[in-house]
């Protein structure tokens, strides 16, 4: 009688094992880009209330805030989140600074809103201009 083989052979496994690590090699790098852009979102979000300050003050003075008190809001450290340090206005512009737990490559880095008037009487458009974070990082809108 003829034994029937069981199981996998050890190249198999070494095939499988390799299939593996390059399948991981690639989706760990593109995970982290996520992670980073999902914490640089962060910013976006806080940036959201001052926007809505700002356009307020703008159609109640005809003029934008010189800072965050003039704006009637929080303190630019105050305006802070688990990965962003400080959101602040300046003259129809938001600065949003990441850091506490935010990622090493954005630690420290900026992202810039900018009011724009428009010829529509009482309209403001944001144009998210620059900042220090790094494109493949940024929201799709501030990508360009």
């Amino acid at each position: 009688m003829k034994k029937v083989q069981q199981g996998f052979t050890l190249i198999e496994l070494m095939i499988v094992v390799a299939i593996i690590g390059i399948l991981a090699a690639i989706a760990i790098p593109a995970y982290q880009d996520y992670t980073i852009r999902s914490q640089v979102s962060e910013g976006a979000v806080l940036a959201d209330g001052q926007k809505t300050a700002l356009a307020e003050f703008y159609n109640n003075k005809g003029y934008f805030p010189a800072n965050n008190a003039s704006a009637g809001v929080e303190t630019s450290a105050s305006i802070s989140g688990k990965y962003v340090s400080t959101v602040n206005i300046t003259t129809g512009i938001i600065t949003v600074t990441y850091g506490n737990q935010v990622n090493s490559k954005v630690n420290g880095s900026t992202l810039i809103y900018s009011a724009i008037t428009t010829a529509t009487a009482g309209s403001i458009a944001w144009q998210c201009t620059a900042g220090s974070v790094v494109a493949k990082y940024r929201p799709a809108v501030c990508r360009k």
